[in-house]
């Protein structure tokens, strides 16, 4: 995360105020030297102090102790001014990428798709100058780098932010989209596969459908060959003329195989009174727990008028 600029400045009052301390010692030394202060005088002056403050003040204010502050300030300013740097060149690389992913992602992300950096790329260049800076002018420096880098790092954050938000926005559309197509897809499929049941069905309703069906289901279901068949087709010729709508208005006997009543049909399936095949089953399954064959039915036919 990048240093804010109040952060920077409040790490950097405390190491000022330590180097304007140093100065102020500095300053009364000189003038203590200029005004050709006096060994007596100065001793008269320690004199109403105590022994501890005289030893602590004595202490501060040695060449050597001035010199360690100065130094130690010098090197605080400094390392405040390298991270200030790095935090603005991070903030320069940042936003030149969201530049360049908002280019190529080709998302409406409003009218502002980079962010202005010309700013604080000059400061970086100034701040990268630091080795031959005055010193006293390295803060403010370091100051209005860190003011440029909040601005571009909180316009960088707005910026992806709303990339990211027309991203979810296309991934939630693609997703819609997709799922759209897939319940097509399956709409379409089912209005074809119940358009080829019908077209199934219809032929499989006419007289030769119904033969073809009955063939197959003997010869699949019960194991009848040809033979059996030929009595079947000659025993429902006579029945129906293989029509699943024949209606015995005498009777009552019902369909391909007249069923009597035809409600015995729905056995085989709810749908007896409009598809052949549901009557063939019923009627080849009535055929062979009575009879056992289709050619037995046909002998029982001729010799008693039914079946």
């Amino acid at each position: 995360m990048l240093p804010t600029r109040r952060a920077l400045r409040a790490a950097q009052r405390p190491r000022r105020n330590l180097a304007t301390t140093a100065l102020a010692v500095g300053t009364v030394l000189g003038a203590v030297a200029i005004t050709g202060l006096t060994t007596a005088s100065a001793s008269a002056y320690m004199g109403a102090q105590s022994e501890t403050s005289i030893a602590a003040l004595a202490a501060a204010t040695t060449p050597a102790a001035v010199a360690t502050s100065r130094a130690a300030s010098i090197h605080e300013i400094s390392d405040d001014a390298r991270t200030t740097l790095a935090a603005a060149r991070t903030a320069v690389t940042e936003a030149s990428l969201v530049a360049t992913d908002i280019a190529s992602s080709g998302l409406d992300v409003g009218p502002e798709t980079s962010v202005d950096t010309s700013t604080l790329v000059d400061r970086i260049s100034q701040l990268s100058s630091m080795r031959v800076l005055p010193l006293l002018l390295l803060p403010g420096i370091a100051d209005d780098t860190a003011a440029e880098t909040e601005r571009v790092s909180a316009e960088t954050a707005a910026l992806r932010a709303r990339l990211d938000a027309a991203r979810e926005k296309k991934a939630a559309e693609e997703a819609a989209a997709a799922a759209a197509a897939a319940a097509a897809a399956e709409a379409q499929r089912q209005a074809e596969e119940a358009a080829a049941a019908a077209a199934a069905q219809a032929a499989a309703n006419t007289p030769d459908g119904a033969k073809a069906t009955a063939r197959q289901m003997a010869a699949d279901e019960h194991g009848w060959g040809s033979d059996q068949f030929s009595c079947l087709e000659k025993l429902w010729t006579r029945e129906s003329s293989w029509n699943y709508q024949a209606y015995n208005s005498g009777s009552g006997a019902t369909g391909i195989p007249q069923s009597l009543p035809g409600s015995k049909m729905a056995s085989a399936g709810a749908d007896w009174q409009t598809n052949a095949t549901t009557q063939i089953r019923w009627g080849l399954g009535y055929i062979a727990s009575v009879y056992g064959t289709p050619c037995a039915a046909w002998g029982h036919s001729n010799a008693t008028g039914w079946y």
